[in-house]
């Protein structure tokens, strides 16, 4: 089992995505050498004009592998403040701290799984976007409160995780690309751009609480529609700033979190 239901959709290639160089895409992944599926959320088009800003959020797979070399990089030049950890308190007791929390990073564990049993989608709904719906309707307030992090003046730049980095850290960094003004084209190009490094994530993997067979890499790919719909859904809450204000984000946190990726 993922860490999200799986889809049946076969692999869709990113490339340089509408309204988005390959230049802009090549500079937003971050090398490391114990984590794969990093990178930052700058550079991204916004829907009146200008990019996202760089160095304000990393988004990547699980740290528990990451070298001496990693953890200097990202205290170091990147200069990470925040992590915001969004797996199962169950995973997080099974790996323990990360290379990152034992360097004294701040770390806030925000799961956005379900509490108990997980619900199950109907026959004729896509498993996917049944889960990416979960984790807002869910656990609102533990995705509220990871979005509150970066409204602090004091976090710093942040870096967002799960176990593959696609499935919760995708709706996550979807919410915050929406709500701070990303054009639509370019935030479901920048939640699919996880597929091309799927299969080294996998290859590293994501933790024993998931058995995956690289032979069924297509079930656990990321779907551009899924990503697609599931704004769709927010735009009946006024899109992504439309569902913070419905959670209880106050305007002037929100006016803060554009200001963070908005120059």
């Amino acid at each position: 089992m993922t860490e999200a239901d799986t889809s049946t959709d076969t692999h869709t290639d990113a490339g340089g995505g509408p309204g988005i160089g390959a230049d802009t895409t090549a500079e937003r992944w971050v090398p490391l050498e114990g984590c794969e599926n990093v990178r930052d959320l700058g550079g991204l088009p916004l829907r009146d004009g200008g990019r996202t800003r760089f160095g304000q959020l990393l988004r990547s797979a699980r740290l528990h592998e990451l070298t001496e070399r990693d953890v200097n990089f990202l205290t170091g030049e990147y200069g990470v403040r925040t992590v915001i950890d969004l797996r199962s308190p169950r995973e997080v007791e099974r790996d323990g701290p990360t290379p990152l929390e034992r360097a004294g990073v701040r770390t806030e564990h925000l799961t956005v799984l379900p509490e108990g049993q997980r619900p199950i989608p109907r026959d004729d709904e896509d498993p996917k976007l049944f889960s990416y719906r979960g984790y807002l309707d869910h656990r609102p307030e533990n995705m509220l409160a990871a979005v509150r992090l970066l409204t602090e003046p004091d976090a710093g730049p942040a870096l967002v995780h799960c176990a593959a980095g696609k499935d919760r850290t995708g709706v996550f960094c979807a919410l915050v690309a929406d709500t701070v003004g990303v054009a639509r084209d370019a935030v479901v190009h920048d939640y699919a751009l996880s597929n091309e490094r799927l299969e080294a994530v996998l290859r590293r993997g994501v933790g024993t609480e998931y058995e995956i067979d690289l032979a069924d890499i297509d079930l656990y790919r990321c779907p551009p529609h899924v990503m697609t719909a599931l704004l769709a859904e927010l735009d009946t809450d006024g899109s992504g700033a439309g569902w913070l204000r419905r959670q209880g984000l106050p305007e002037e946190e929100l006016h803060r979190l554009r200001a963070r990726f908005v120059a």
